[in-house]
């Protein structure tokens, strides 16, 4: 069997195995954590997006229903409301790139998204579930980085990328297509454009599926 089939091969199986566990443990404990880091992304895309276009960030809070919520004033509302399920969609695809980085450079890339993490809830997050969870997991990313091997950074940063394409589709299914009537991103966006909650929904998650399945080609040519 040729080197390059026998890694393709591998990846398939490492995929097909981390994926089905994700899966089977999506409701458990174990996937918790990173299910709220990713609210977490997806709340700080919009504080993001809402200081990119002139606006501010008056706080962030998380609950532990999985719940969160960006206090962000000013700027470009359909850009602010666009960036909450695309922004985690986005952040996963940069933490899968970051995890293919050669050496010792995903374990500093660990450790700077822990420093960064932690500043922004001491800046931004309020609420004490929030904060504690914030703090808490910066100081798992820069423990991680410091103390953990290449490969064990190299699978956490991938876990995390993952995880986090695969909640922006799951989110958006559930909390857009599934219940519009929620008062969602996509819900206000609707009040904002006068186009279908569920049309937005449509649309961003046909932009998730299409991009997750260009990331995961991508990682597969280059097996």
């Amino acid at each position: 069997m040729r080197r390059s089939t026998r890694s393709r091969l591998l990846f398939l199986g490492g995929f097909s195995l981390y994926f089905g566990s994700l899966w089977l443990l999506w409701e458990t404990p174990v996937v918790y954590p990173l299910k709220v880091f990713v609210v977490l992304l997806h709340e700080i895309s919009h504080g993001i997006a809402a200081v990119a276009t002139g606006g501010s960030i008056q706080g962030i809070t998380l609950s532990p229903g999985l719940g969160g919520a960006c206090y962000c004033p000013g700027g470009n509302a359909f850009v602010t409301l666009s960036a909450g399920y695309l922004g985690s969609l986005a952040w996963g695809a940069v933490l899968l790139e970051l995890a293919r980085r050669p050496g010792g450079g995903v374990n500093r890339i660990t450790r700077v998204m822990g420093v960064v993490i932690m500043a922004l809830t001491v800046l931004y997050v309020r609420g004490t579930f929030g904060l504690l969870f914030g703090v808490a997991f910066g100081v798992a990313l820069v423990f991680a980085g410091s103390r953990l091997s290449v490969r064990v950074n190299r699978t956490f940063l991938t876990a995390l990328g993952l995880t986090s394409c695969l909640y922006a589709i799951l989110d958006i299914k559930g909390d857009v297509l599934d219940r519009p009537q929620l008062p969602s991103d996509a819900h206000m966006l609707a009040e904002l454009t006068g186009v279908p909650t569920q049309a937005w929904g449509g649309l961003w998650i046909s932009v998730a599926l299409v991009a997750s399945g260009w990331l995961f080609l991508r990682a597969y040519r280059a097996a």
